[in-house]
């Protein structure tokens, strides 16, 4: 059977695209709106803290049922029924509430894509990049529409946009063909053994580290730049000069696997988040020093993600693999992302942005030291591209 290539680039286009209208902008609505630091630091914080128990929870339905795209079909639906309620809800006590039960579907969808898509291509996983690129696409799109879009227009029309885009993410999951996974085959290792693994453990404690030092850029970076008198438009145009040099790495990702290591590329991509966090909290005055951080996103957050795809699909195998998915997303994304924000909110008025960035740096230094220590020196070889 062929792998429906378009189909799960459409997913990835839309959902992404939704990101790129809600990541860099929602914050500056939330400001817009009269929430301070500290609330919008929450607020991302619940966004990300969802992950904890929602990815986990979908992900034990998916692996029992082995019925992936149903669930992802129900949560894309959901999220954007919830959503509907910031159209009309006003202050930080109804945001909370809204924010919890629109995550919780929201953040359910992509980790068991991952698995549907890993499960389409079977023995030819290093394609997965050639498809995952299309969702960086996507972000720059609305990313750099959307920032043009508010140059011209109040924020608070972008409700509207992220729930319409939202609607794409159901119907592009409508379009995706199912696929056929066993629920019942032969005896592996219980997800508890695999989890306890010395390896598998130093694996989860890097990616908590990599999202706690997210955490100030996801919530703050576009404040930041405002304070700094940087346009929406130019605001944007930074965002999507991240992704495209993770489209670029996603591009040559195959032949990168073929080459190297995933320690080797996990520790590279590591070393230069220090290097980008530094440069982001230390050169805001300079344009150029903020193009140089962005093009690092192509390490920072590309090579590291694509790496953990495939460590993930490795280390949990097929009857665990939604499990793993789900536990990658809520204990980096979940765990690392909720404490990233909260602490960026906090100390952002309290001790500035050099501070924050700084913290964030320090942390990709400890990350490194785990990875080289503990994230083991044999490593599963990937396919060459053909």
């Amino acid at each position: 059977m062929s792998v429906p290539y378009w189909r799960l680039s459409g997913f990835y286009f839309f959902y992404f695209a939704t990101l790129g209208a809600f990541l860099p902008y929602w914050n500056l609505y939330l400001k817009e709106s009269g929430f301070n630091p500290a609330q919008i630091g929450e607020l991302s914080a619940l966004l990300a803290g969802t992950k904890i128990i929602a990815p986990n929870l979908w992900g034990w339905m998916a692996d029992h049922t082995g019925r992936s795209l149903r669930i992802i079909r129900i949560a894309s639906l959901f999220a954007a029924l919830v959503f509907v309620c910031f159209l009309y809800v006003r202050g930080h006590f109804w945001f909370v509430w809204v924010t919890l039960g629109f995550s919780f579907f929201w953040n359910a969808a992509l980790p068991q894509f991952e698995a549907v898509t890993l499960f389409h291509l079977k023995a030819n996983a290093y394609r997965y990049s050639r498809i995952r690129l299309w969702g960086s696409v996507g972000f720059i799109v609305t990313v750099l529409g959307v920032g043009r879009i508010l140059d011209d227009y109040a924020i608070s029309i972008l409700p509207q946009i992220v729930l319409a885009l939202l609607l794409t993410i159901w119907l592009a999951s409508l379009i995706t063909p199912e696929v056929r996974i066993a629920v019942h085959e032969e005896k592996t290792d219980s997800i508890l053994s695999i989890i306890k693994k010395p390896e598998i453990l130093a694996f989860f404690a890097v990616y908590i580290l990599l999202q706690f030092a997210h955490g100030a850029y996801y919530v703050f970076y576009s404040i930041y730049l405002k304070q700094q008198h940087y346009t929406a438009t130019l605001t944007g145009l930074l965002w999507a000069l991240g992704v495209v040099a993770e489209i670029v790495l996603f591009l040559f990702m195959s032949r990168l696997l073929g080459r190297f290591s995933l320690r080797a590329i996990l520790l590279l991509s590591i070393s230069l988040s220090v290097v980008r966090w530094l440069m982001i909290g230390w050169g805001a005055d300079y344009l150029a020093v903020l193009v140089a951080a962005q093009l690092l996103h192509a390490a920072t957050f590309g090579a590291t993600h694509a790496a953990a795809i495939h460590l993930v699909h490795a280390f949990f195998g097929h009857r665990h693999q939604g499990k793993g998915q789900a536990l990658y997303s809520s204990l980096s994304f979940g765990v690392g992302g909720m404490a990233g924000s909260l602490c960026s909110g906090y100390y952002w008025d309290l001790l500035g942005a050099q501070f924050v960035y700084s913290v964030a740096a320090c942390c990709c230094l400890l990350a490194l030291v785990i990875a080289y220590v503990g994230v083991g020196r044999q490593h599963v070889k990937m396919p060459k591209s053909a």
